[in-house]
């Protein structure tokens, strides 16, 4: 006791830690920008794109360039006004070394600069320096051209001047990512490539260029239809129910509503909601103001017509619809830290009422494109009771087994969700093996017979009618579309486990197609796992390896050198216990690919390319990736 007493009396002045200028980003990056991989990384260019695109909200900015340098620094230029170069009359500093060193610090705060912007907080650039190993900006400004040097977040030069231009002011912002503090630090084309064609399709009529000076490869974006064009975009692969996209925007109290909308003929809902350019990934009042509206209209309008006596549920109204909600807000209340949940109360019924009032008058104007959709509607709610009855159908006949859960699960011994692995195997001769090769107190197994139904092409009632869905539902427990609950989920990984080759890599497109349609809250927990089993053994003398592929086949014989033995896995029941045990089970030894949905709109699309009834765009997919594969004579 008297030692406690003696350790409490140490807790003094000299215990406080104070954190000046950007030490806490350093100290603490994830609390700033999320993570520090691959997530992070590109999150820097994304705050300082950010600032020019709040540039181009005012009408100061039409041009944003974003250049992958060859030592995977960026540098992102734009022709805005350039942040301010003056001595701040209180800090008797530049404002330009000010935005960039001190949190807080920035234009967002004065509501005549931004009317509206998506960096509210005030931390992004200055961020962005704390976590590079160096960053340079030029300003353009009044004639002349502004410069200042920071490492790690500290000014190693004056703001001067270093020469003159003639033409448009701008800010030309280059930074290295730290890699003391990131685990990643190669930029990824593809992941900047799908914000930066978001941002386009979001401000109608800018120009940005993404330019990789590592292999030459360039994309311009420039959209002067806004978010029809994104419309069009995300259904370029599907089939619309109607040509016309329906488009309407609005003003209200300094709150700017746009909508664009179109019908086809998926069972899919794929609607996206932004605030400020900020993708709000879990909706909120703008998203539920316009399903509120929607249900409403077409009700309104069947009853007027007497279309039909179906009851109609939000989901039914829904389905096939492919529509970007993009608002404008001064001062936006996000739920949460991650900005994903727009929670301003005054939105709701504003968007509500626009969306009723223009959705109804485009029914009246247009009663065939009207009696379209309704007809589709119609049909979804008539599925959907049909899918109610296959469920209840699927209860009873569960209800009959030992429990309620499926008779060729061997479950896992622990009641404990966090602890439990279910992996989900193709066929069961591969099924037995990993029975044997598993610890039974965690791990579970789950046979699949062959290839699952394709649900990009099938509604609910198809699904439960299908043995191998209605298992997977089963046994992980989660309940499905409205009766859906992740706190209910038996397992907290959940792993696909097929064969190494083209087979086995449409068995996992299938199941990741099914999670990603119907059971996506485990996708973003963070649930969902692919094994990586290998396709190659190499022996030599008595040591042996594995090969994912033929690519890491090359490089282990590369290594391994000559005098050795290469045996082929046609599959994963051609393996034993013990070498599946230790490359795909034992979690000191195995590596699992975890699935993410970094871009829901760019998932969205390559589902329905891949799995879609549309050939075209499949084959331009495939032509478009073909560059990737490559063919290796071994």
């Amino acid at each position: 006791m008297e030692d406690n007493n003696q350790q409490n009396n140490e807790y003094t002045a000299k215990n406080i830690t104070v954190l000046k200028g950007l030490q806490a980003c350093r100290m603490r990056p994830s609390m700033y920008i999320g993570d520090t991989g691959v997530r992070g990384l590109h999150h820097l260019v994304n705050e300082v794109v950010d600032n020019s695109i709040d540039e181009a909200l005012t009408g100061n900015c039409t041009f944003i360039s974003v250049k992958i340098n060859r030592d995977n620094s960026i540098t992102v230029e734009d022709d805005g006004r350039g942040i301010p170069v003056d001595i701040h009359p209180e800090e008797g500093k530049s404002a330009l070394e000010l935005v960039m060193t001190i949190l807080h610090a920035g234009g967002k705060f004065d509501k005549k600069t931004y009317k509206v912007s998506g960096g509210l907080h005030g931390v992004g650039v200055s961020c962005v320096n704390a976590l590079s190993t160096w960053l340079e900006v030029l300003v353009k400004r009044e004639g002349k051209v502004y410069f200042q040097r920071y490492e790690k977040g500290i000014p190693v030069t004056e703001v001067k001047i270093v020469g003159t231009y003639e033409g448009k002011t701008g800010t030309t912002t280059s930074f290295l990512p730290d890699s003391t503090i990131f685990t990643e630090t190669i930029y990824q084309f593809e992941i900047l490539e799908s914000r930066l064609r978001e941002l386009a399709f979001l401000n109608k009529g800018i120009k940005i260029i993404l330019q990789d000076e590592r292999d030459g490869k360039k994309e311009e974006f420039q959209y002067n239809g806004g978010i029809k064009e994104f419309v069009q975009y995300l259904n370029k692969a599907k089939t619309p129910l109607h040509q016309e996209i329906v488009y309407f925007s609005k003003e209200h109290d300094r709150i700017a509503i746009e909508i664009a909308m179109q019908y086809n003929d998926s069972y899919n809902e794929n609607v996206h909601s932004f605030v400020n350019n900020i993708n709000t990934v879990e909706g909120g009042t703008h998203y539920s103001g316009f399903a509120t509206a929607l249900t409403r209209a077409v009700n309104d309008y069947i009853k007027k017509n007497r279309l039909t006596d179906t009851k109609l549920a939000g989901e039914d109204v829904r389905e096939g619809l492919t529509a970007i909600i993009s608002i404008k807000i001064p001062e936006p209340q996000f739920e949460g830290q991650t900005k994903t949940k727009l929670g301003n109360s005054e939105v709701k019924g504003l968007v509500d009422s626009i969306v009723y009032d223009q959705l109804t008058h485009f029914y009246e104007e247009n009663p065939q494109t009207a009696k379209t959709i309704i007809g589709k509607i119609i049909m979804a709610a008539k599925a959907r009771e049909a899918a109610r009855k296959a469920r209840e159908l699927t209860r009873r006949k569960s209800a009959l087994d030992s429990g309620s859960l499926p008779g060729k699960l061997a479950d896992c011994q622990t009641r404990n969700a966090e602890d439990a692995e279910l992996f989900i195997v193709e066929g069961d001769s591969a099924a037995g093996t990993a029975i044997s090769a598993r610890d039974r107190l965690f791990q579970a197994i789950l046979p699949l017979k062959g290839k699952i139904l394709n649900v990009e092409k099938a509604r609910l009632d198809k699904m439960f009618a299908n043995n191998e869905i209605t298992t997977l539902i089963q046994a992980i427990g989660t309940g499905i579309g409205e009766e859906f609950d992740i706190a209910k989920a038996r397992y907290h990984k959940i792993i696909l486990l097929t064969d190494a080759d083209s087979d086995g890599n449409h068995i996992s497109c299938l199941l990741l197609t099914f999670f990603y349609r119907h059971l996506r809250p485990l996708i973003e927990a963070g649930y969902i796992y692919i094994a990586q089993p290998p396709l190659f053994k190499i022996i030599k003398r008595k040591a042996y390896y594995y090969a994912r592929d033929e690519n890491s086949l090359k490089e282990k014989l590369g290594t391994i050198g000559s005098d050795v033995i290469v045996q082929r896995f046609k599959g994963l029941g051609e393996m034993d216990a013990s070498e599946l045990n230790e490359t795909v089970m034992d979690p000191e030894k195995r590596v699992l690919k975890k699935v993410a949905i970094e871009d829901a709109a760019l998932a969205d699309e390559i589902f329905t390319i891949l799995m879609g009834d549309q050939v075209e765009p499949r084959k331009e997919f495939i032509i478009k990736h073909a560059n990737r594969v490559k063919n290796l004579d071994i």
